[in-house]
């Protein structure tokens, strides 16, 4: 793999990033995956990108105050202007001696953006394990059919 296609970020959550009872507010969460997508898009296309949309964001676990955050955000697909990047989350208890567990994930797709602000080319992907080969060939049948769906609701 690339080390341009993936970057890990870890951070611990404090009481300012949570509420009253100490859950971690979901739109810090949400911000740091937004951080790791753009780190990542960033990193890969060698100029400065925007969020264009993210998938669905489903807490499987909570997160508290305390909690060892390790976001791994990683370039699975790439199209003329744009980049899939998968970002996970997974949330440690630095209090027990339990492995990290998976608290969400999602699909960012980064833009990237010329020095005026217009979309612009970013380096060709050429997926290299058989992992990411299958992701990359999901993604692009679901970009496909958005696509489909769009053209079809105009």
């Amino acid at each position: 793999m690339d080390k341009r296609t993936k970057l890990i970020m870890s951070q611990v959550m404090l009481p300012s990033q949570a509420n009253v009872a100490g859950n971690v507010h979901g739109g810090e969460i949400m911000k740091l995956m937004d951080t790791a997508a753009g780190a990542v898009a960033r990193k890969y296309a060698r100029c400065n990108v925007v969020t264009a949309r993210v998938d669905e964001l489903q807490f499987h676990l909570p997160i508290f105050v305390g909690a060892l955050v390790t976001l791994t955000a990683t370039i699975a697909y790439v199209g003329r202007t744009s980049m899939e990047v998968i970002v996970t989350v997974d949330v440690e208890d630095l209090e027990s001696d339990t492995e990290p567990k998976r608290a969400l994930s999602s699909y960012f797709t980064m833009v990237a953006l010329d020095r005026g602000g217009r979309p612009r080319g970013v380096p060709a992907f050429e997926p290299e394990t058989q992992e990411e080969k299958e992701l990359y060939e999901e993604i692009r049948r679901r970009r496909e059919k958005q696509r489909c769906q769009c053209a079809t609701e105009a």
